[in-house]
């Protein structure tokens, strides 16, 4: 077993409490942290937690010997409150994105790696069937190199219950993270270089750009042209999106996290051979999927010392944390191509 506290217990934090730590098997919680009286008391008296388990600050609730902790904080939380645990002999897993800046979260790798820490970063969709089973299509070469990916991501958050408005950069930074961070890991490739264009159209309640579109070069090839927008009158997307992967000899096609108006549909994926048709592909179910993923994944990690393929380390993620931050540069600068080098110096 694993013995865990978490550290943020506010709207998303108290998600994790309730809906995701009580499903992992080998975790142990042991302390829960947050500044704010009402959030520790939420919890002890929504979700019957001992208040003996609860704590206003991290240094108290790090006497209590646990080997992780859950960070589900505020973004701008993310940095002070990982290097600290991390200084405290913590392992961490942390929501994305797990820093600012590429140099804040290059300091946290370090410092991760100098006290033999892991640090984790928890990009939930990929513990999904469809992107995991794409990912293994690809690197077996069901369909030879891969040419083209197209990716869609459509909804209309006015309608959808959308919180954000004045949240910076809603779609790149905040939801199509997600998107980037499958790209890598399903083509098993790095970004290059990208070019980006954001905007924000007539009557949006959104205080910044909700809709984009980008291309994105990798290394071994393969351009990926990007929509999405959270503001669509669309049909809506699964909120992995809609993917078409063009291959020399076929198609890839896929969809993941088909959540909409509190229904769930499954993943799906559809293999179409070259003038073929698309023949759907039975799918596996995943033990752990989503978010109680990727806290089954670092807990199984401290207790091997084993890491798995497609782990999202914090190393691994920085390589996400710069393909959102060069696409904002990007459109900043009018969808000029900006190089992923320049943003990882």
């Amino acid at each position: 077993m694993v013995k865990a506290i978490q550290v943020g217990l506010g709207h998303w934090g108290f998600s994790w409490t309730k809906e995701v730590i009580p499903k992992v098997p080998n975790i142990e919680m042991v302390g829960y942290v947050d500044n704010n009286p009402e959030a520790t008391k939420r919890v002890q008296t929504e979700l019957g937690i001992d208040e003996k388990l609860c704590f206003l600050n991290l240094e108290d609730a790090s006497a209590v010997g646990a080997d992780l902790a859950i960070c589900t904080l505020r973004t701008e939380a993310h940095y002070p409150v990982v290097k600290r645990c991390l200084e405290l002999g913590l392992n961490v897993i942390v929501e994305k994105p797990f820093a600012s800046t590429i140099a804040q979260a290059r300091e946290l790798v370090e410092l991760a790696r100098a006290n033999g820490r892991v640090l984790m970063v928890s990009q939930n969709y990929r513990f999904q069937p469809a992107p995991i089973a794409a990912a293994e299509l690809i690197g077996a070469q069901k369909f030879g190199p891969v040419n083209l990916v197209s990716i869609e991501f459509r909804r209309h958050a006015p309608s959808q219950g959308y919180r954000y408005w004045d949240m910076p950069d809603p779609l790149l930074a905040d939801m199509s993270i997600h998107h980037f961070d499958l790209m890598r890991m399903v083509l098993g490739d790095e970004p290059k270089r990208v070019s980006c264009r954001t905007w924000n159209p007539t009557a949006s309640p959104f205080g910044h750009h909700p809709i984009g579109v980008a291309t994105l070069e990798f290394e071994k090839g393969t351009i990926a042209s990007y929509r999405g927008s959270w503001m669509s009158s669309g049909p809506v997307t699964p909120w992995a999106g809609e993917w078409t992967m063009d291959c020399s000899e076929g198609e890839i096609i896929w969809s993941s996290r088909d959540h909409f108006m509190g229904k769930a549909g499954p993943d799906k994926l559809s293999l179409r051979e070259r003038d073929g048709e698309a023949k759907p592909l039975d799918l596996p179910p995943i033990e752990l999927a989503d978010r109680t993923g990727t806290l089954g994944a670092i807990a199984k990690v401290i207790e091997t010392g084993s890491m798995p393929a497609r782990f999202s380390s914090g190393e691994d993620n920085l390589h996400s944390l710069a393909l959102v931050q060069a696409t904002i540069l990007s459109a900043s600068r009018g969808g000029d191509w900006v190089d992923i080098a320049e943003i990882m110096q």
